[in-house]
């Protein structure tokens, strides 16, 4: 390793790879690059899409985890692997021989491979107090946080009609569940949402909704345009997700449409169409939670370790 007067330049170094991104899909591939005994680093902006939760659910041998401390876990534990973490942000990428990547502080580093895992923002509904109570008392996944909330009294916040999925759905941890129509009109219902909407026993309320209503810091209700309140404890909303693909598409790489937005073409291990690029983690999908990105880190840094590997000897004299 070649030894720098600064530390912080390292513009001259070439990565074997760099991961964009240190939530769990980031550090997941690195602590794998890292245990291969590969120079990675991670480009980490510390913006974590569930920093709003208290706690994490369903993930094996670490339910009910705080976000903040399997972050500061896995910080640690590439450490002990000799990979390098900058708090930064990646704000381009160019291709080329090797790639460089663009940091908000000026740097750039560069690298071989790069595994993009930059995630996504949710887009809330502009309804005052949604913000304010995101991931305490309004909630987006009920398999993130259903069991925490059992047979409370459930509302579900209509922004289109693919909410009645969700009411339908948490129906599985409460029996009170009121859909609030909002801004979805009730024509815009199916008849099969209608049947399934009364077989599960929720109820539809019509009307926009003006606000949400808390005392001492506990939602207790839903305010109509109408002034008509409706006692809840629990909201489920579902927000605009705004795939981070800027990255990805400075690089070229081919973006499908889905429901949820855009997000890039990946083979299995996450490697894009572009050489040399894997994602991972919400950076492909919406619905990637905590241990799908864990994992998909890992199969982008096995597949990356395993490209090297034969690059390099492909490249050797006779290879």
């Amino acid at each position: 390793m070649t030894r720098r007067n600064d530390p912080n330049d390292l513009s001259d170094v070439i990565h074997d790879a760099v991961v964009i991104g240190g939530g769990a899909a980031g550090l997941s591939a690195a602590l794998v690059l890292g245990r291969a005994r590969l120079r990675a680093l991670v480009v980490d902006a510390d913006e974590p899409r569930n920093a709003p939760s208290a706690h994490m659910q369903g993930y094996l041998s670490r339910d009910g985890m705080s976000p903040a401390a399997f972050l500061a876990a896995g910080r640690e534990e590439i450490a002990r692997y000799g990979v390098e973490l900058v708090r930064d942000r990646a704000v381009d990428v160019t291709g080329g021989e090797h790639f460089a990547v663009s940091l908000a502080s000026g740097r750039t580093v560069r690298a071989r491979r790069l595994v993009v895992a930059t995630g996504l923002k949710d887009e809330l509904p502009g309804v005052p107090g949604v913000a304010e109570r995101f991931g305490r008392d309004v909630l987006h996944c009920p398999f993130c946080h259903g069991w925490e909330v059992r047979d409370e009294a459930f509302g579900v916040l209509a922004t289109s009609a693919r909410n009645v999925h969700q009411a339908l759905l948490v129906s599985q941890w409460s029996k009170d569940v009121t859909l609030f129509l909002h801004t979805v009109a009730e024509q815009e219902l199916s008849d099969q949402d209608l049947r399934r909407l009364a077989a599960a026993g929720v109820k539809v309320v019509p009307g926009e909704v003006a606000a949400l209503v808390a005392e001492d810091d506990r939602l207790t209700g839903v305010r109509l345009a109408d002034g008509t309140v409706h006692d809840r404890s629990v909201v489920f909303v579902a927000p605009r997700a705004v795939p981070q693909t800027g990255l990805l598409e400075r690089l070229g790489a081919e973006l499908e449409e889905t429901p949820f937005g855009a997000y890039p073409v990946v083979d299995g291990t996450g490697l894009t169409t572009v050489p040399g690029v894997w994602a991972a983690g919400n950076a492909i999908g919406f619905s990637e939670q905590v241990i799908h990105a864990a994992s998909g880190g890992y199969r982008a840094a096995t597949a990356i370790v395993g490209d090297l590997v034969m690059s390099r000897l492909d490249a050797a004299p006779g290879g």
